[in-house]
C-alpha cells in the first residue's frame, strides 16, 4: 500500500472533493436510476464543519472520507476515491483512519448505509469487519446499514 497522508479537508481541497465525488460515484446513476446522494452533497458545509478528511499521495489529492459523531458512534457519511487510484488500498486506509479517529475519541461503533445498487460495497463491509443491518428506503434510495463494533482499550 503506498504511503497516504490523511489531513483534515481545507476550503481549497472543495474542488477536488466535488470532482472526487463526481468521478467516483458516476458509476452508479444507471443502477440506481439517478445520480447518487454524495453526487450532491454540501460538501462546503460539510469542509466547515470539519467533517471531511482528504487523502494526499505524492502531494496530490488522490479522495476523501465524510464522517462525524453521531450518538454512541462515528457515522461514515461516505468515501471517494479518484478512480485511477482504485485498487491500492487508499479506500480501506481511510475507512482505518475513521475507525481509529472513533477509538480514540472513545466511541463504540462506526455506523454507515451504502445504497443496495451498489454492490461492491455490499461485499467489501463485512470483509472489513461491519455487520449489516437493516434495510430502508430513506430520501428515495434504497440503503443498507451496516455497524462496527470497536475495541474499545479501557
Amino acid at each position: 500500500m503506498p504511503l497516504i497522508d490523511i489531513r483534515t479537508a481545507l476550503v481549497t481541497d472543495l474542488t477536488d472533493i466535488q470532482s472526487c465525488a463526481r468521478l467516483a460515484y458516476s458509476k452508479y446513476i444507471s443502477r440506481i436510476g439517478r445520480e447518487p446522494a454524495p453526487m450532491h452533497a454540501d460538501y462546503a458545509s460539510l469542509v466547515g464543519y470539519g467533517y471531511i478528511d482528504v487523502a494526499i499521495l505524492d502531494s496530490h489529492f488522490v479522495g476523501y472520507v465524510v464522517f462525524y459523531p453521531e450518538g454512541d458512534h462515528f457515522h461514515l457519511e461516505n468515501v471517494a476515491i479518484l478512480p485511477e487510484y482504485g485498487g491500492l488500498g487508499i479506500g480501506k486506509r481511510l475507512i482505518d483512519h475513521v475507525e481509529c479517529s472513533a477509538e480514540e475519541k472513545g466511541y463504540e461503533a462506526v455506523e454507515l448505509y451504502t445504497n443496495e445498487a451498489m454492490i461492491e460495497n455490499l461485499a467489501m463491509y463485512p470483509k472489513l469487519g461491519y455487520v449489516r443491518g437493516e434495510c430502508r428506503h430513506e430520501a428515495g434510495f434504497n440503503r443498507v446499514y451496516f455497524r462496527k463494533q470497536l475495541k474499545l482499550n479501557g
